[in-house]
């Protein structure tokens, strides 16, 4: 093999890929990344790092690379500690293992690490026992899915800088205007729908309590980001269909009359109710202002 000194820019890459290989080293060192930057054979690492009085090349790299993986678990730890609670921590560490191996790290923040692993979950869990019943292996995939918008809320843009909508535009509009408007939400405001009350779980957990899974409870949440403090509240299902029409961009008038045709609200009970959403939603900062077409 040639033996010409190496630059550190080259074993530093080389030593990156083989340590951030979701498998042994030996199969770290055939990877296509390590092998463009040192080619080596199996029986050649000693000509990268060299053995120790105590340890061999290969225990000796691999004292790194089970420190990479413990620093990713414990990120993973820190973003999902109620799913942490939910499994116990030997349960979640196997499936955060299996989850690294499936989606190896690839981004340069570690806030990216666990964005696919609520979807893992859910691809991996069995099937239902009984069909249409939700059970504890969708109740994990919730928690889970909860934690990480939670997460993507607390780092995305906000609202911080941005003007806020008052009460008083807000009444400055005319009834003959509002069929056409159209609502521009918050960008941090996100809309969820559950089988468990996954959000109460979660805070119990966040308070330190010891928490017990909760029956099956259609859910419905809002959830956004006010003075860098992620927010979540319960939601009614009508409150629900009427700000996701609106978020998808539907004027006020074409979202009002779909959820009168749904009969989610009595017709007698629908204005008064509009009128107290819309005062909310915008105290909340749901509704930050108005949409150009």
């Amino acid at each position: 093999m040639n033996q010409r000194p190496r630059q550190l820019d080259q074993i530093q890459r080389w030593m990156q890929a083989v340590i951030t290989w979701p498998g042994e080293i030996q199969e770290g060192m055939a990877s296509p990344e390590a092998q463009s930057a040192i080619p080596l054979s199996p029986d050649e690492l000693e000509n990268v790092i060299t053995r120790s009085s105590q340890l061999t090349s290969q225990e000796r790299i691999g004292i790194y690379a089970n420190a990479y993986y413990a620093r990713l678990l414990d990120c993973l730890s820190e973003e999902y500690p109620a799913l942490v609670q939910a499994l116990g921590e030997t349960a979640f560490g196997a499936f955060c293992m299996q989850y690294l191996q499936t989606c190896p790290s690839t981004s340069y923040t570690l806030g990216n690490l666990g964005a696919r692993f609520p979807q893992f979950l859910a691809e991996s869990k069995p099937a239902a026992e009984e069909a249409g019943v939700p059970d504890w292996t969708d109740f994990l995939v919730e928690v889970a899915t909860l934690e990480r918008v939670y997460s993507e809320v607390f780092d995305g843009p906000g609202i911080e800088q941005t003007p806020l909508l008052s009460p008083e535009k807000l009444n400055e509009i005319s009834p003959e205007e509002w069929p056409d408007l159209k609502l521009q939400l918050a960008p941090c405001f996100r809309l969820c729908q559950f089988q468990f009350p996954v959000h109460e779980y979660i805070t119990s957990v966040r308070k330190e309590e010891v928490p017990t899974m909760p029956d099956p409870e259609i859910t419905y949440l809002a959830i956004t980001r006010r003075n860098y403090i992620v927010r979540r509240e319960a939601i009614s299902e009508p409150e629900y269909f009427l700000l996701s029409r609106l978020q998808q961009g539907q004027k006020v008038g074409e979202a009002i009359t779909e959820l009168a045709e749904a009969k989610l609200l009595a017709p007698e009970d629908l204005v008064a109710h509009l009128h107290q959403w819309f005062q909310h939603w915008t105290a909340a900062a749901f509704i930050i202002g108005f949409a150009s077409d």
